[in-house]
């Protein structure tokens, strides 16, 4: 999409409208000229304490216009932040005069809607007035301003019992048995890189060790454990078992209340590596069939049947919280067979279930081999059929969040039975508090929340570039952020 900003730079809320709004389209910057198959004009004036905002929309020979008028007032910081929701709504107001289409999230854009909502009951409002925030100033459906209201609620009571120096530790193993179709993360195929699961172990339990310590010595109080990828048990049980040492050895885990590993792939999942896991009081295990459908599986790369997933949820079975994940909208899949596969997913009764909605990823072979996919309003029956289905064998929503290029615009859901949640993906979703994350395409994310502060440090992306770096990782920026 051609785009021009008039008396203005604010490419970044633009460019998110736009994603958000048009998926698929690429923002070009320049003139626009009424030939261009698909542009957008926005302006922005100022005068007496007043923004006049307009947004010109054309493509597939339809153009729609909208107007606002934003009263700008409070610090720069405040004023900036007028101006920016007032471009995105009138981006949305325009869009949806153009398209006639309403996207469920309304005009919000980013990653974790329902962190307005957790704001705004830490700050005293009540749920009535979070949720009729969501409703009125981002348009946002009253059935996704509820599912918001339901998991910040959960996310603020959460963020009360904690200290300000608690904190979450991951551990990335971005490793898999083979690649899924889906799939645009730094993992390597065991397959084709055996030869680096050694020298990454050691690495990593390295840097695990140096973290460990700089932990200690900053007073900083581990709550969460949660090893994830990759599929973690794509390593042998000895490598599993050197990891989940380093970590119990180098942190003070006297107040860590949980112990996750993702287990993921059933084809990766035996006896030994089960035995490893209970002997070092893992207490949360995920098994991710993501579709229980065979025809579905062969279609996303997968190497396992849905005979294998039962497989390993027997192993599984005396795990006090098991999770499993599903996505909704993969290759190959049906509304049909998605519900088949809800169904038989909530016969194991796993203790949480993740219902993804499958997001369309640059490099991707989805993308790069143009599979075909369910189109959105098949999507939106998946989803449709998710909900009262979780609810009626008493789940319930407690984390979710959102991703660019998703089909239909929709949200990925953490589902679990009351009591069962995942104390990391609250705090994670949330950004409640530090975590601290090792291993190959980790991001360290430093949290203040009395500052509303947010600092991120990323680590190597690709595992060859993690082993063969020099020094460890940047411990000074994090000592500097706690002193």
């Amino acid at each position: 999409m051609k785009l021009e900003l008039r008396g203005h730079n604010e490419r970044y809320t633009v460019e998110q409208s736009m994603l958000n709004l048009f998926p698929g389209e690429l923002p070009e910057y320049g003139t626009v000229t009424r030939a261009e198959p698909s542009w957008a004009v926005v302006e922005l004036s100022e005068a007496d304490g007043r923004a006049e905002i307009a947004v010109e929309l054309s493509r597939d020979g339809k153009t729609a216009r909208k107007t606002r008028t934003e009263t700008l007032s409070g610090t720069d910081y405040a004023r900036e932040g007028i101006r920016r929701r007032g471009i995105g709504r009138c981006f949305y107001e325009a869009a949806v005069a153009l398209t006639g289409t309403r996207p469920p999230w309304g005009m919000l854009s980013g990653v974790r809607p329902d962190k307005l909502v957790t704001a705004a009951l830490l700050s005293g409002a009540s749920e009535a007035d979070a949720a009729r925030m969501l409703e009125q100033d981002y348009a946002v459906t009253p059935e996704r301003a509820a599912l918001a209201l339901e998991t910040g609620r959960i996310a603020a009571r959460t963020a009360r019992n904690l200290d300000a120096r608690d904190i979450a530790v991951y551990v990335g193993v971005p490793f898999c048995p083979t690649r899924c179709a889906y799939c645009s993360f730094v993992s390597q195929s065991v397959e084709k890189s055996f030869r680096l699961l050694e020298p990454y172990v050691e690495a990593l339990t390295n840097e695990i060790r140096a973290g460990g310590e700089l932990a200690r010595r900053l007073g900083l109080r581990v709550r969460a454990f949660y090893m994830g990828g990759g599929t973690p048990t794509t390593l042998s049980p000895g490598q599993l078992s050197a990891v989940l040492d380093a970590f119990e050895n180098a942190f003070d885990t006297s107040h860590c209340t949980e112990s996750t590993v993702e287990a993921g792939r059933p084809d990766t999942i035996t006896p030994e590596k089960i035995a490893v896991l209970r002997a070092h009081g893992v207490g949360r295990v995920s098994v991710n069939p993501q579709s229980m459908e065979d025809s579905v599986l062969q279609a996303i790369g997968r190497r396992h049947t849905a005979a294998d997933v039962a497989r390993a949820m027997e192993l599984a079975d005396d795990f006090p919280y098991v999770n499993m994940d599903v996505i909704a909208g993969l290759p190959a899949d049906t509304p049909t067979g998605f519900a088949r596969t809800l169904r038989r997913c909530m016969d194991f009764a796993p203790e949480n279930l993740t219902v993804h909605t499958l997001a369309l990823k640059k490099g991707s072979r989805v993308l790069t081999e143009g599979l075909a996919i369910p189109a959105a309003d098949a999507v939106r029956d998946m989803l449709d059929f998710a909900a009262p289905a979780l609810r009626q064998h008493d789940y319930a929503p407690y984390y979710l969040y959102r991703q660019k290029y998703m089909s239909g615009s929709f949200e990925n859901i953490g589902w679990g039975k009351p009591g069962t949640e995942c104390l990391y993906n609250i705090l994670m979703m949330s950004e409640l508090c530090t975590i601290l994350s090792f291993g190959a395409g980790g991001s360290t994310k430093l949290v203040d929340r009395d500052a509303n502060r947010i600092q991120r440090l990323f680590h190597p992306k690709y595992p060859e570039e993690y082993i063969s770096r020099a020094a460890g990782f940047d411990f000074a920026a994090i000592e500097t952020f706690y002193n």
